[in-house]
């Protein structure tokens, strides 16, 4: 295992709230029952793990379907997926795909995916390196339906699992054996899809070595930024930020989060020539802002948002901050462009738009 920790960053792109649109659901109330401003909506966002299961489990009480994850998937665009999936549609093989969109998952979300091998199977799990409690039911069917749509769209042909693995209840209804085509398993110990071995030989008729051999550097260039970001400090405050509206976060919750001690932790940060105390005003700072330019919630809802237990201290300490109140700042400011995904951007420069929509 590496010392190497990345940050707790996760990003939901514009083809998502598409999709949820397409399904019926408007995304501006799911970002409302997630309590999370519209600024999400843009893809530039950055939410932490937390954050972003909030979203799942909103999709959970906003929809009555047991499957709706997949019908998310099946009313996706792919041209609208993020380049680090995009590059997995243009694979050599299945295979391919798959150890492409293991390596560059991360560009989108803190998630590993483990693919492990047999003579007679091949099981796919993942891991979310913040999770601090077990992932939506709907993220876990996006996910597999994702994985094997890349799979079915690659090749052009039905391809069907194995079986299938859910920890959940089983929902009574045919929905996931529908779609999967092959035996669902709820009340598992695991979460896993397994595939056939030889489905991973499979080649992709539609494989475009030239845009892999343009886009694969620009995803490696990412992942490397992505890496040298990575400092404990922005580490400490995206974790931070996902905990404000619970109260005041404890260095020893954010060192459980990252997987470290209270001690190491510490250190580095001590290293970084910060303190705990300073990263928590920093995020509260960070975030109190950037709800304030969303403008869909109220300064009592920030205040609370940002674990303040009253507006009065969170309009002081904003004074603190900007040297004026929170409401005569989000007049001033106003909405401020967010930042293009530099990803994104690095495809555009690759020319591969052309190829995309092939």
């Amino acid at each position: 295992m590496t010392s190497h920790i990345p940050a707790d960053r996760c990003k939901l792109p514009p083809a998502f709230w598409r999709a949820l649109e397409r399904c019926g659901l408007p995304p501006v109330a799911v970002l409302r029952q997630a309590r999370l401003p519209a600024t999400v909506l843009g893809g530039a966002q950055i939410v932490s793990t937390s954050q972003y299961f909030a979203v799942w489990r909103a999709l959970e009480t906003l929809s009555s379907e047991a499957a709706f994850g997949i019908r998310l998937v099946q009313m996706s665009d792919p041209e609208g997926y993020p380049p680090a999936f995009l590059a997995a549609y243009f694979a050599r093989d299945y295979r391919d795909a798959l150890m492409r969109t293991a390596r560059f998952k991360r560009l989108c979300t803190p998630e590993e995916l483990y693919i492990t091998e047999t003579e007679h199977e091949v099981t796919l799990t993942t891991k979310w390196l913040f999770a601090v409690e077990p992932e939506p039911a709907v993220s876990t069917d996006v996910a597999f339906a994702l994985l094997l749509s890349i799979g079915r769209h690659g090749t052009g042909q039905n391809l069907t699992p194995l079986r299938v693995e859910l920890m959940r209840p089983n929902s009574q209804g045919r929905a996931h054996q529908t779609f999967f085509g092959c035996p669902v398993h709820f009340s598992a110990a695991r979460n896993a899809l397994i595939l056939k071995p030889g489905d991973l030989e499979r080649p992709f008729p539609g494989h475009n070595p030239e845009l892999l051999e343009m886009l694969t550097p620009a995803l490696s260039a990412a992942l490397g930024e992505l890496d040298a970001s990575d400092a404990t400090g922005d580490q400490v405050k995206a974790v931070l930020k996902g905990k404000l509206a619970s109260g005041r976060p404890e260095l020893s919750e954010v060192a459980r989060d990252l997987g470290l001690s209270e001690r190491t932790l510490q250190r580095r940060i001590t290293e970084e020539g910060t303190s705990f105390r300073i990263l928590l005003n920093d995020a509260r700072r960070e975030w109190g802002c950037q709800l304030l330019r969303d403008g869909t919630s109220g300064i009592d809802e920030i205040a609370y948002l940002l674990g303040y237990q009253d507006t009065r201290s969170f309009c002081r300490a904003f004074r603190d901050w900007e040297g004026m109140p929170p409401s005569r700042w989000r007049k001033t400011m106003g909405d401020q462009p967010l930042l293009p995904d530099g990803t994104k951007e690095a495809l555009r420069r690759a020319g591969a738009n052309k190829s995309m929509s092939d």
